[in-house]
C-alpha cells in the first residue's frame, strides 16, 4: 500500500515551483499525493519568512499538521527553516527540517527518517553557496500558465527585507535547463510560460563566462514551438534600459505586462530602504516601456508606513504613484522583521497611521486601475481562456489578456479551456472583469 503525503505551500511563486517540484520526487518514489487534510503519512509544508507574521503562519501550519495526524512525519522546508533553525530545531512537531538548495533531498530524508525515527536536519549555510539547486517540473498545478523558476537568491540587502539571508547570493539557472523544461511543458500543451526568481532581474550576473543576461533568456525562451505567450515576473527598474525594451517589443511573444517594483514615490524614504534608484530614475523607466508599447500595464508594489515616514514623505510618495498612473498598486502596511535593519530604527509608526495610508493607496489604486480597463473599451484583446464561470445564469469562459486584464467571453463549442481567442472589449461584466466578444 502506498503511503500518502500531504504538501502545503506558503509564499511566493518561487515557493510554488519548488513544492510542485518536491510532489514530483514524492510521486517518483512512491507517494500517493493526497490533500492536506487528516490521513497522511507524511506532511511537507514549505515554509515562508518575509516577514514575523509569515513566520507564525508557518509555525501554525506545521502544528497542525502534527494534530491531525501525530504518528506522521512532519517535514518543514524552505525560507523559515534558514531564519528560524534554532526554534524549530527545539519544536516537537517537527521532524525534518530542510532548508533552501536542500528541497531536492525530501525523499532522502524522509527514508533516513524512518530508518533512525530520529529529526533529521539538512541545513547549509545558504549564504555560502553557488550552487543552483536542481529541481524541475513536468506539470504544474495551473492549467494554461506555467511559472518556471530560473534564479534564486539576492544581493541587494533592501533594509526591510529578510529574503537575502533566507535565500543566499544569486544563483542562476543553467539556459539549456530552463529550454529543456520549457520545450517539455509546451509539449505538454502549455502556452504561457512566467519567467520568475528571487531576484529575476539578477539572472546570469553569476555566469563567469557564458555573458547570458536575462535578454538572452528571453530570446531563447522566445523561440521554443508551442509557447505563445513570455510573462516576466518582478523586475528591478534598472533592467529597463532603451536596449533591453526596445529588444523585448519585438518579440511578439512577450506580454506588454510589467511589474516593476517601486516600494516608495519618495527619496528620502527609497534611501532609508537601501533600494539602488530614486523616483526620477524609477519614472525614466517606465517612461521607456511606454516609448516602445502603446499602453502597456505596468503594475508595482508599495510599503507604506516605512521607519521615519512623516506626512510629506508619504505625500510625496502617493503623488508620485498618481503621476505614474499604474494599472494595479500592491500595497503593503511595513512589517517590522527581527534581523533586519529597519526594525532597529527609530521613528516606527503605529498600526493606526499604517492603515490611514494605506486606505488612501488603496482607494487611489481603485480608480486606477479602473482607468486602465476602461481604456482598453473598444481595443482587441488577445485572452487565453482559463476557466468557466457562470453570472447571470449564462456561462463564460474567463482569462486573462496579454496585458493581464481577466476577461470573460460567452461560452461556444468552438472555444475551450487553454485557447487563446482575439475579441473587442465591449464592456464589462463585473468589476475589473471585462466582456468580450
Amino acid at each position: 500500500m502506498k503511503k500518502k503525503a500531504a504538501l502545503h505551500n506558503l509564499g511566493c511563486k518561487v515557493n510554488a515551483y519548488e513544492i510542485e517540484a518536491m510532489q514530483e520526487i514524492l510521486e517518483e518514489a512512491g507517494y500517493e499525493i493526497v490533500p492536506f487534510e487528516p490521513g497522511a503519512d507524511v506532511y511537507v509544508i514549505n515554509t515562508c519568512s518575509v516577514t514575523n507574521i509569515a513566520d507564525r503562519k508557518s509555525r501554525q501550519m506545521l502544528h497542525k499538521a502534527k494534530k491531525m495526524n501525530p504518528d506522521a512525519i512532519v517535514a518543514a522546508a524552505g525560507c523559515y527553516v534558514q531564519t528560524g533553525t534554532e526554534k524549530l530545531e527545539k519544536d516537537e512537531a517537527v521532524d525534518i527540517i530542510l532548508g533552501n538548495n536542500q528541497k531536492k533531498n525530501i525523499a532522502e530524508a524522509i527514508e533516513e527518517f524512518e530508518k533512525s525515527r530520529g529529526n533529521q536536519k539538512y541545513i547549509i549555510d545558504i549564504n555560502k553557496t553557488n550552487e543552483y539547486e536542481d529541481l524541475s517540473i513536468h506539470r504544474t498545478a495551473e492549467h494554461v500558465r506555467a511559472y518556471i523558476k530560473v534564479q534564486d537568491g539576492c544581493n541587494q540587502f533592501c533594509t526591510y527585507c529578510i529574503i537575502p539571508y533566507a535565500r543566499g547570493r544569486v544563483r542562476s539557472r543553467e539556459l539549456q535547463d530552463i529550454l529543456q523544461e520549457v520545450t517539455e511543458l509546451a509539449s505538454k500543451g502549455y502556452k504561457e510560460v512566467v519567467l520568475t526568481g528571487i531576484h529575476l532581474s539578477s539572472y546570469g550576473v553569476d555566469f563567469k563566462e557564458e555573458n547570458e543576461t536575462l535578454l538572452t533568456l528571453i530570446r531563447k525562451v522566445h523561440e521554443v514551438p508551442g509557447i505563445q505567450r513570455i510573462r516576466l515576473g518582478s523586475l528591478e527598474p534598472g533592467i529597463v534600459t532603451e536596449e533591453f525594451a526596445a529588444s523585448i517589443s519585438v518579440l511578439p511573444k512577450v506580454c506588454p505586462h510589467f511589474h516593476l517594483s517601486l516600494q516608495s514615490g519618495c527619496d528620502e524614504t527609497l534611501a532609508r530602504m537601501n533600494r539602488r534608484y530614486r523616483s526620477a530614475q524609477f519614472k525614466e523607466r517606465c517612461d521607456i516601456l511606454r516609448k516602445y508599447y502603446e499602453n502597456p500595464a505596468i503594475t508595482t508594489d508599495v510599503i507604506v508606513g516605512f521607519p521615519q515616514e512623516t506626512e510629506e514623505e508619504f505625500a510625496n510618495s502617493r503623488d508620485f504613484i498618481r503621476e505614474i498612473q499604474f494599472y494595479e498598486t500592491h500595497i503593503f502596511k511595513y512589517s517590522k522583521r527581527q534581523g533586519t535593519k529597519a526594525a532597529a530604527m527609530s521613528g516606527q509608526l503605529t498600526e493606526t497611521v499604517k492603515s490611514e495610508r494605506s486606505d488612501n493607496l488603496l482607494e487611489m489604486n481603485e480608480r486606477h486601475s479602473l482607468a486602465y480597463e476602461t481604456a482598453m473599451l473598444g481595443k482587441e484583446l488577445q485572452v487565453l481562456l482559463e476557466e468557466e464561470i457562470e453570472v447571470g445564469g449564462v456561462k463564460y469562459l474567463i482569462g486573462h489578456s496579454r496585458e493581464y486584464i481577466k476577461t470573460a467571453v460567452r461560452k461556444k463549442d468552438s472555444y475551450g479551456e487553454n485557447d487563446v481567442v482575439t475579441v473587442i472589449a465591449k464592456g464589462f461584466l463585473e468589476p475589473h472583469i471585462l466582456l468580450g466578444e
